[in-house]
């Protein structure tokens, strides 16, 4: 468990600093990642086994699974369309 978590916190890591390098500031990509944390955990609730697993109030089109659908460009526009419409 200890080993799978750190490896969940050097893959966090790597990603900031491919943002960072994008010149995307700390602040922006700590809410980006909040926003993926929050939909892959909203993700892994619903596959836990009752009464243990929760329903999902997140239309389906703006779900993990739809961002995981998606590569390059459209990723990035499914991105933007996810959180215009659950930020908002």
């Amino acid at each position: 468990m200890a080993n799978e978590f750190s490896t969940i916190v050097q893959k966090l890591w790597n990603y900031c600093n491919v943002l960072r390098d994008d010149g995307v500031s700390y602040s922006d990509y700590v809410e980006q990642l909040t926003y993926l944390l929050f939909l892959k955990m909203v993700e892994e609730q619903k596959q836990l086994p009752p009464p243990l697993g929760k329903r999902s109030t997140i239309p389906p089109e703006y779900s993990w699974e739809a961002l995981r659908s998606q590569d390059g460009d459209a990723l990035e526009t499914q991105y933007c369309h996810t959180l215009e419409n659950l930020v908002h």
